[in-house]
């Protein structure tokens, strides 16, 4: 199963294995990481999973489409690395990835 590095706005880390085919989001939900609320389900209908992307994985992890541009309008600290993590699929390519959770959603 990949991993995902969750890096805490306390500068912990919390890694965690993601089923290939689900979103780094759902990840997050099961291991009840803190900081990622997803308050939509995963639905691109909230900004309450915003994270950066670590500028290592910023290509594979690819661009936002136009709906979650518009949702990360929502979000607070918005950066070039940032992405709302129900709309990143987990798969063999991103093992290993590190995104970092914001201070507040």
């Amino acid at each position: 199963m990949p991993k995902v590095s969750f890096v805490l706005h306390s500068g912990e880390t919390q890694e965690v294995e993601a089923a290939s085919g689900s979103t780094v989001m759902e990840a997050a939900i099961k291991h009840m990481v803190p900081g990622i609320e997803a308050e939509c389900g995963g639905a691109c209908a909230c900004a309450t999973c915003h994270v950066y992307v670590d500028e290592a994985w910023v290509a594979k992890t690819g661009e936002p489409e136009p709906m979650e541009e518009d949702m990360l309008d929502f979000a607070q600290d918005v950066r070039d690395t940032s992405r709302l993590c129900c709309q990143i699929k987990v798969g063999d390519e991103l093992d290993g990835l590190v995104v970092h959770v914001p201070e507040n959603q």
